[in-house]
């Protein structure tokens, strides 16, 4: 066994913003488990709209608790190897620099049996389940039936920590199916959306149209491929995609922000015909005219969950500079400053990705 100590500080989610820094037992690799010692861990809009209580992770009158507390919070998580427990799993050595898929499978269930690992029935996400702590903390153990990738060592944190989101960005876009003659709509330039554009750029839509409200991310956007940038605070985005379509609308709209305003929107935006890919978390039930799916449109609607069989590739190509990282991670906080990290994550102002180091 390795020498660990016995105790570590971790952050621990009890309730709706009660989150508080505790010292707790340090995890140990049992059967076919990894420990691995934190190096960061980036907060995901899931994890702070967690923290203020969305119902979509504590439950309400319309949804079950998905939160089983307390827990650890926090997936977008990188660390090394420290300890292996018997019969762990994967070809990993001491010192290794691991990343891993939010998701622990079960393996059992009809979805895990089929290869859609990623539906689990069960579901455990890690941060969001206490038998799968995250990555606020100094050590977290990653459980038997796990899926964790080698990261370069010599990639620098502020685009190693980008693995598990961009993971994420790829699904979305490999649901649209962008060809080089769609025009694409992507709403939403934070980590995510940011990561999406990246990829976007690697399958050379007709015209790639990023939103977002924040010009620091629009001008970012720019730079990692986006064709033209809009600013709905500022723009109008139905007259401006109409326009540049002969008034047909956007063959393809990612959302990618999480607020109802966006899906409107985008139902606005979409051209007969096409493709609106929901990403989101959000913080409450969204209402629309459903009937512009149907009647109207005959949309193809497509949603979007995790990163099935994307981080070997995503891996690579953030290694190799395919998918630019340069400027998404924009604070990196101590874990003692978790409060002000979330609260700043919550915002978004002057911010893309913030990160915690636990030490």
């Amino acid at each position: 066994m390795a020498d660990l100590p016995k105790k570590m500080k971790a952050l621990v989610a009890r309730a709706p913003g009660q989150y508080k820094v505790e010292e707790v037992d340090t995890p140990r690799a049992g059967e076919g488990e990894i420990i691995i010692k934190i190096e960061a861990c980036g907060i995901c809009a899931g994890d702070a709209k967690a923290y203020h209580g969305a119902e979509r992770f504590w439950g309400g009158p319309n949804q079950p608790a998905y939160i089983k507390a307390p827990v650890i919070p926090g997936h977008e998580f990188i660390g090394r190897v420290v300890e292996l427990g018997p019969n762990a799993q994967g070809d990993f050595k001491i010192g290794d620099r691991l990343a891993s898929d939010q998701i622990v499978p079960c393996w059992e269930c009809k979805f895990c049996k089929t290869g859609r690992y990623w539906m689990c029935q069960k579901h455990d996400i890690f941060g969001f389940q206490n038998n799968v702590n995250g990555g606020f903390a100094e050590y977290t153990r990653l459980p038997k039936g796990a899926l964790n990738w080698k990261v370069p060592g010599d990639l620098p944190m502020k685009s190693a920590i980008l693995v598990e989101p961009y993971a994420c960005a790829k699904h979305a876009v490999d649901r649209a199916q962008v060809t080089p003659n769609d025009v694409v709509v992507l709403a939403g330039a934070g980590c995510l959306g940011l990561g999406m554009t990246g990829y976007l750029r690697m399958h050379n839509p007709q015209k790639l149209i990023v939103l977002d409200m924040k010009d620091a991310r629009l001008k970012l956007a720019k730079q990692f491929g986006a064709d033209l940038v809009l600013n709905p605070s500022k723009d109008d985005v139905v007259k401006t995609v109409l326009d540049l379509t002969d008034g047909y609308g956007a063959d393809i709209y990612i959302e990618a922000t999480g607020h109802p305003a966006s899906v409107k929107q985008g139902m606005a935006v979409v051209r007969k015909l096409g493709r609106f890919v929901e990403f989101s978390v959000f913080g409450a039930e969204t209402t629309l005219d459903w009937s512009i799916i149907g009647d109207v449109k005959e949309l193809d609607l497509l949603g979007s969950h995790l990163s099935p069989y994307c981080f070997p590739s995503v891996i690579e190509w953030i290694a190799n500079g395919k998918l630019p990282t340069e400027g998404v991670v924009t604070h990196v906080y101590k874990l003692d400053k978790w409060q002000e990290a979330f609260e700043l994550a919550a915002s978004g102002e002057n911010a893309t990705r913030v990160v915690i180091e636990p030490v």
